[in-house]
């Protein structure tokens, strides 16, 4: 390293040293010995090193001279923390913690080798009237990752390796001892290992091979890697899950509320291998019904803190790519001990209801029972049976049908909004390429499904929400969902009334009254799909939260996720608790919990992320062989660089970039959603139908170009 590199680096410690020292002292004005001797520094070196600091933060407008030699902070909130959102070219907003605090902005040369996600403190400058806030990071806090999937590029002393991810701008040096067996142009998975200070790009080792570029395994085991999750169990919690034993002995069946007599069966996809609930149906002497909602004791066999725990913790969610569903427990427990398979016994945790026939609730009970199904169903032999009227079961399921079109009907009388955002699925062949797209339908059996379920968290929510009184309520892991913010509400409302829809926005009541309607209206229609999607954007993002706040878009002043614990650990906490508390036990530690709902949002973020990614993958795959083939499509969404198009028959969705659009120059009018034209003013608007051409297929970036196919 050069001496004035190595110079400049301890005078930028210096200094940062010499800023903070003002903010520990409140920012009591100091001379240069004053700073000098809150630092221990004596020798007269360094005492005039930092006499020359204050004079260079002063002309900076960091520091101001009161009087001659006197210095304090312009403005004492100097130092942020926050979280690196990087642009693509190469500078960054940092976002904090403060909703009121605007994002700062950091220009690439003041980046420090920060990547995007980076937890990082940040030197605010002082803000100049009308400016934005701009800044440098001085400290990196937490790597968002140190992982990243990607292509080995090899020469004769030395590799790099090139990131997939767009947000990732460095290409990682990987010395030829650190390869770990790649060759050239394969798929891997690097890990950095060291950034020094001065070195343009991190230096990394290659931690996993994952295979050819383009096949279907390679690509999806890419897609995982890259959201951060593992590609298999630990040998210790694959081994903890094997040493279970199956067998359920008569000391445990006497602990529990026996439902092995009473009619049961599970309704599921047709491919599921895991059935977390069942639902058992009962006429009683007196007209009513009971129905049982019997959900998997996945907590009868985790232990906490075991590693079993920990791995299904760490993970918080299980994940659905288009292909494969990489589990949240290992498959001895998500397809074997706890799936609710018919003909065998099954310890479950159960939300048992007696219901009149307008399925009002009249008595309720919650605890762990035994059960037998009877009948495993898909959801087409469900709808079958509903259809026509015959089949296994028929009476009960067209009962529980009834039933839960009355619970329905309350619950979008009450203020719910229904979002049915279509679907797609593939058509794959053997190999995993896809052959087809398809929409998937929800039809009665799914809702019967959904009715049951929603019922079973919203009481469960309900009956812990009212446990312990005042300040002494007992903590538990709800499913919170805000109200929309109104600008963002109101925005959708200017938009949809472009197409002849009108949303009131008054109260919250009648803003869910007035989207039901839309949506109702809007099924089937071409902009069935971009009106749902911008919707559902307008809405805040429900998390999971000890905090007991409503769910806005299902209208219930308490829920919970209480259903499905085999594939989503927040309902493995609620098992936990809701009986620990049915046994008389004390309100759990809030800020623990509050700690592991936190960590289950993001992890369940990442699996929508990764879920997206792998359609977004094959939605490039399925287009692949159609360059320059023709399709009408929609405009779902517009940016400054250009707009995004869904085609109507397949639902596949590329970008239009405004460069390729020859007949003008075209620019983004954001509040209208719209692409205008600047000499012949032609509009291009969101929701609009286009006919367009696929141009270019690039399968690493996930990425489908299409031209515009003008008049």
């Amino acid at each position: 390293m050069s001496k004035k590199k190595n110079n400049s680096s301890i005078v930028q410690v210096l200094t940062q040293m010499v800023l903070d020292i003002f903010e520990q002292n409140g920012n009591t004005p100091l001379n240069y010995k004053q700073v000098s001797a809150k630092l221990n520094v004596r020798d007269p070196e360094s005492r005039e090193i930092i006499f020359e600091i204050l004079k260079e933060e002063a002309k900076k407008s960091v520091l101001k001279e009161l009087s001659p030699g006197k210095f304090q902070l312009l403005e004492l909130k100097t130092f942020i923390e926050g979280k690196v959102d990087l642009t693509n070219d190469g500078s960054a907003f940092i976002v904090t913690d403060d909703e009121f605090e605007s994002d700062i902005f950091i220009a690439p040369r003041k980046l420090r080798n920060a990547l995007h996600g980076d937890r990082v403190k940040v030197y605010v400058y002082a803000k100049s009237k009308g400016k934005r806030k701009e800044g440098e990071i001085i400290e990196i806090i937490q790597r968002a990752k140190m992982e990243f999937t990607g292509i080995v590029k090899l020469s004769e002393r030395f590799a790099f390796f090139i990131p997939d991810d767009r947000k990732m701008m460095h290409d990682i040096f990987i010395p030829i001892s650190e390869l770990n067996g790649a060759k050239n142009g394969i798929k891997a998975v690097a890990e950095i290992t060291d950034w020094p200070a001065e070195a343009k790009n991190p230096i990394g080792r290659i931690k996993h091979i994952l295979g050819a570029q383009g096949e279907n395994d390679t690509e999806m085991n890419a897609i995982l890697a890259e959201y951060g999750f593992p590609l298999s169990f630990p040998a210790e919690v694959e081994h903890d899950a094997e040493a279970i034993s199956d067998n359920i002995s008569h000391e445990e069946i006497a602990r529990r509320r026996d439902f092995r007599d009473i009619t049961t069966f599970t309704i599921d996809p047709f491919d599921a291998k895991d059935f977390d609930d069942a639902l058992s149906f009962k006429i009683l002497e007196n007209g009513n019904y009971e129905v049982g909602v019997h959900i998997a004791d996945v907590s009868h066999y985790i232990i906490p803190d075991s590693a079993l725990d920990k791995e299904a913790l760490e993970r918080a969610t299980s994940v659905y790519l288009v292909d494969r569903v990489i589990p949240m427990l290992p498959e001895r427990l998500s397809n074997g001990l706890c799936s609710l398979r018919p003909k065998e016994d099954k310890l479950c945790f159960s939300a048992v209801f007696e219901l009149d026939e307008n399925a009002y609730i009249i008595n309720e009970w919650y605890g762990k029972t035994v059960i037998y199904s009877d009948r495993r169903f898909t959801y087409e032999e469900v709808q079958e049976v509903i259809e026509n009227k015959e089949g296994d079961f028929v009476n009960e399921i067209l009962k529980l049908n009834a039933l839960a079109y009355k619970l329905r009907e309350r619950k979008f009388k009450n203020g719910a909004i229904s979002f049915e955002a279509t679907e797609v699925k593939f058509n794959l062949d053997e190999t995993g390429k896809p052959i087809g797209v398809y929409v998937k339908e929800r039809k009665d059996a799914h809702k019967l499904i959904e009715d049951f379920m929603l019922l079973a968290n919203r009481k469960v929510a309900e009956h812990v929400s009212k446990m312990g009184k005042g300040k002494h309520k007992y903590t538990f892991v709800y499913r919170a969902h805000d109200s929309p913010k109104p600008d963002a509400l109101a925005n959708f409302a200017q938009f949809a009334a472009r197409f002849g829809y009108k949303v009131n926005t008054k109260s919250d009541k009648e803003t869910a009254k007035s989207l039901n309607f839309l949506m109702e209206d809007v099924e089937g229609k071409k902009e069935q799909n971009v009106l749902t999607q911008l919707a559902i954007r307008s809405m805040a993002k429900a998390i999971y939260t000890t905090k007991t706040s409503s769910h806005y878009g299902l209208a219930f002043d308490h829920y919970t996720h209480f259903t499905s614990p085999i594939r989503r650990y927040p309902d493995v906490m609620v098992h936990r608790l809701l009986f620990h508390y049915l046994n008389g036990g004390q309100s759990a530690n809030a800020e623990h919990y509050e700690k592991l709902c936190s960590h289950s949002s993001q992890m369940e973020k990442k699996a929508a992320d990764a879920e997206r990614s792998s359609v977004k993958y094959k939605q490039a795959e399925y287009l692949r062989d159609q360059v320059g083939n023709i399709f009408t499509g929609i405009i779902s969404g517009v940016t400054e660089w250009g707009m995004y198009v869904e085609i109507i028959e397949n639902k596949c969705e590329g970008m239009i970039r405004l460069r390729d659009i020859s007949d003008d120059f075209y620019t983004l009018d954001e509040k209208n959603y719209a692409i205008i034209g600047q000499r012949k003013k032609k509009v291009y608007q969101l929701g609009d139908e286009v006919s367009i051409r696929v141009k270019h297929v690039d399968l690493t970036k996930k990425q489908i170009d299409f031209s515009l196919v003008q008049d």
